[in-house]
This record gives C-alpha cells, structure tokens and sequence, in this order.
C-alpha cells in the first residue's frame, strides 16, 4: 500500500524521523560510513590548512589547488576509469581508498619527523628571486613539498572518499522514494562527526600547555590526528563490506531491477566516449556548472580569510585549535540546518528550491564578509570600544560565513545534488560522477584559484579583494541559474524513468508488504 510520507509516519515523526524500523538495518551503517568519513574529512581538512598556511602561508593555497591538486584529480579520473573496467564495485571501493589511509599513517610517523633535512631550501630561495612578488607562495609551497603533497591527497578525500566512493554507494543502492527521506539523515552523520571532530582536534592540538618546552608539541598532536584518520579509515572499509554481505544480498533494501538504468545494461564506455558524453548531456553540463559553481564561490572566499586567519594564530597548534573550534560549530549549525531545514525543504518545497538555497546564502554572507573586509577600518572606532582588533572581528566574520555556507551545503546542496545522479543509468552514475564529483569539484576550486592567481600578478590579496568581491557575484548567479534548468530536466528525467517523484519533488513512501 501507497501513503503520502507526511499520512504514513504522522505529523511530527514526518518532520524529525521519516524512517520505517525495518529500514535501519540499512540507514545506520550509512550513517556511520559517513560519520567516520565526514571525521577523516574535518580533521584533513583543518591538518592541511595548519600544514601550509603557518608555514608557506596563504598565499601558497591558490598554488596547490591549481597545479597540483587539478592536475592530480584528472589522473586520478583517468586512473578510476579504467579500473572500473577491470575490478568488481566491491574492490575498487578497497583499492581507492586504502592508498588515502596508509599515506596519512606514514606522514605523521615517518616524514614528518624528517622534514627538515628534506626541504630545498636553497632552491626554493633561488626560485623565490625570479619569482613576483605575489607570486611567492609558490616557491613557499615548492619548499614545503611534503606539506603539498598531503595537502593535496587531504582535498581529494572530500572528492574521491566522500563524494565518489560515498554518494556513488549510496546512489547505487537508494531508491528516489528513499533518498528523499534518507540522504539528509545521512547527512547528519558528517555533522555529528563535525560535534566529535572539532573537540578531538581542540583537544590534541592544545596538548602543547602539557609538554615541556623542548618538545615538538605539533608532532604529538599529529601523531595522534592521524592516528584517528587510519583508524576511521580501517571502520570504513570494514562497514562497506558488511553492507555488501548483508544489504545488498536482501531484496528488500536492494532490488536492482527498481534502480533507475539497470533494466537496460549498456556496454561500458571508454574514457573518451565518457567525456563526450558529459560534455554533450545538458543534464550532466548543468550539475557540473552547480559544483564548479560552489568551488568557486567558497574558494574566493576561503583564500582572504585564512590570510586573516593566519594573521591572529601565526602557532600550529594555536591555528588548529581555532579550526577546530570551527569545524564543531560548523556541526553544530548544519545539524540544525538539517532538522529544521534540509529534509523537509527537499520533501514539501522541492528539488529546485531547495537547490537554489545555498547559492543564496553564500551570496547574502559573501557581500556581508567583503563588506565588512573593505569598510573595516571605517569602524576602527566601534570596534575598538568593544575591546577587540579589526583582524579579530574580520576572523569571527569569515568563520560565520563559512559557518553558514557549510552548513547549507552540507544540509541542501549536497542532498539535492546527489538526488540528481539517481535517474541516470548506472554508466552515467559512475563515470559521469566521477568526472563531475572528481574533476568538477577540483576545477572549481582550481578556478578561483585561477582567478586569484591572475589577480595576484597585479597587487596582493588586500588589493584584490574588491574585484574578487564582483567576481563571486557573476559566478553565484550562473550557478542559479544553471539549478533552475536543472530542476525541469531532473523531473522530466525522473518521469522517463518511471521513478515515483511528483512535480513538487516530494514522492510517496512505500514499505514492503512484509514491514510491519
């Protein structure tokens, strides 16, 4: 029998748990996949950051994300392509993964004691000579080399772990009727992971108050940051095999034949005829603009304020302590976003509006950020009657606007997002994904860097800052309206298919007769 989810689960129970408790078996391993990916995520995210920006600065980020971290997400495109050729779904989740989980255990306790007699310094000084002056941080980053290296592989997990391995799971084994309900539950196990994250990296990031003087306190703290990396690694791989003997195996949470494409198998695309299709395909065009999009816009963001950032902690453990303290925050914020936001936007106003939140957000806290970093010293006065500093106040700013663009990504781009993949056939999902996923993020956060770079050739990050205000305003109405026309080829899509999703995006819910 057929209910509406809202009839079916009750008024209140639709609002906060719209989840049959047969269902669970299913929904908590994901949950927990995403819980220990999502704290991998918070605490590589906020290493890398402390790694580069106190010791080459911020200026060497737009560096790494254009020539290193681009050019390693299209190799490992290439790579993931033909072996999706060669191994079964099951072991190229284990061979993409593991590689991530031994390079972070061996950093910590293997290169980074040995950093110093394996820096070039005196090339990096010589590099420095021809380079401009804006230009600095790339002698800074090649100096630092292995620093770049884990910050590169720190920002493809997000991309390969999280959105590829992650979403291309859940997306192969969800149905739409289920993704509705489900995906920003999911979700709330990477903001949970945020809540435990951000204190576990406080925690040992301050451990340095506790040792003597003489004591490399940041060794300790890495140390023990990747020692927890391997560990939720190890839990991940571990989860995934599990669901693949028990989930996938009953048909009541997987029954391919439901699966959007999989009635009609079509033979496997070479890389080439991959490209071209995403190229060619409108549908995969738009939801590439959609990610490029959000690369960008938080990158141009991202950049000015970890300047500032670095400004007010110039120490290691003091910068990731502060990161810290904003990854649990964030959590905090998307969490709510999630209960009281997320889930019941997508299921009452539907795919396209709530698709269309996020850009807006980041374009009301973009032009309050830029605002206040133009016009701050207009308010020198006030700020100093409050008893804090302009670089202070401008720190708190960033950090709340990242706050709440995080969170409506986290709460609604990434859900809405993910529900687009769903009608495609199984040969879209998994090339077309990881070109977009993969490749797409990387270029969208490599094309501010672009941007910044071009930028920084003339005058340095306190100069650029208007243009790159003007620039974020162009590039968050592309991507609106790139989610409008989205929004009608998704429901013509879903329509094609024959997958249960009314105009308004909110489906119906059906529970096997054998539930009770």
């Amino acid at each position: 029998m057929s209910q509406n989810t809202n009839a079916e689960f009750g008024k209140w129970r639709s609002f906060f748990w719209p989840v049959h408790g047969y269902e669970l078996k299913k929904l908590l391993p994901m949950f927990f996949m995403f819980f220990f990916i999502s704290f991998n995520y918070t605490i590589l995210r906020d290493t890398k950051d402390t790694l580069i920006v106190t010791a080459a600065g911020a200026e060497a980020i737009p560096f790494l994300k254009s020539f290193g971290v681009v050019p390693a997400a299209i190799l490992f495109m290439i790579v993931y392509a033909k072996l999706s050729n060669i191994l079964s779904r099951e072991n190229l989740f284990y061979v993409t993964l593991l590689p991530f989980v031994i390079f972070f255990g061996l950093f910590a306790f293997f290169m980074y004691p040995v950093r110093e007699s394996l820096m070039p310094t005196t090339s990096a000084e010589a590099l420095r000579a021809y380079l401009p002056g804006g230009w600095i941080g790339l002698a800074a980053a090649y100096q630092n080399w292995m620093y770049s290296i884990f910050y590169i592989l720190a920002e493809l997990w997000g991309s390969v772990v999280l959105s590829l391995l992650f979403w291309g799971f859940a997306n192969q084994i969800t149905r739409v009727t289920e993704a509705k309900r489900f995906y920003s539950l999911f979700g709330l196990g990477a903001n949970v992971a945020l809540l435990v994250s951000g204190p576990a990296i406080v925690y040992v990031s301050d451990i340095r108050r506790h040792l003597p003087a003489d004591v490399d306190a940041w060794q300790i703290s890495l140390n023990y940051l990747m020692g927890m990396v391997v560990v939720a690694g190890l839990a991940i791989m571990a989860i995934y095999w599990w669901m693949n003997r028990n989930i996938l195996t009953d048909p009541r949470f997987y029954d391919p034949s439901q699966l959007a494409g999989e009635k009609k198998k079509k033979p496997k695309m070479s890389l080439g005829d991959s490209f071209k299709f995403i190229f060619t395909s409108k549908y995969i065009l738009c939801l590439a603009i959609l990610v490029i999009a959000y690369g960008i816009s938080i990158n141009l963001v991202e950049v000015t304020w970890k300047s500032q950032v670095k400004l007010q902690y110039p120490n290691p453990n003091d910068y990731s302590t502060f990161m810290g303290k904003f990854s649990f925050w964030t959590g905090a914020a998307t969490i709510f976003m999630m209960l009281f936001v997320g889930g019941n936007v997508i299921r009452r106003k539907g795919w396209g509006f709530a698709a269309q939140i996020t850009p807006v957000v980041l374009l009301i806290t973009g032009i309050g950020f830029f605002s206040f970093v133009l016009f701050r010293d207009n308010l020198a006065g006030f700020i100093a009657y409050m008893g804090t500093t302009p670089l202070f106040m401008a720190v708190m700013f960033g950090a709340i606007q990242n706050i709440m663009s995080k969170s409506a990504k986290y709460s609604l781009f990434d859900p809405t997002k993910e529900m687009a993949y769903i009608p495609l056939d199984p040969e879209s999902k998994v090339k077309g994904k990881a070109a977009v996923d993969v490749v797409g993020a990387r270029l969208g956060k490599s094309g501010g860097s672009v941007i910044q770079l071009g930028l920084l050739a003339f005058g340095t990050l306190a100069t650029i800052t208007p243009y790159i205000g003007a620039i974020l305003m162009v590039i968050i109405a592309a991507w609106i309206v790139a989610a409008r026309s989205l929004n009608k080829q998704f429901l013509k899509v879903s329509a094609d298919q024959n997958l249960p999703t009314d105009k308004d995006g909110s489906g119906d819910t059906k529970a096997p007769a054998s539930a009770s």
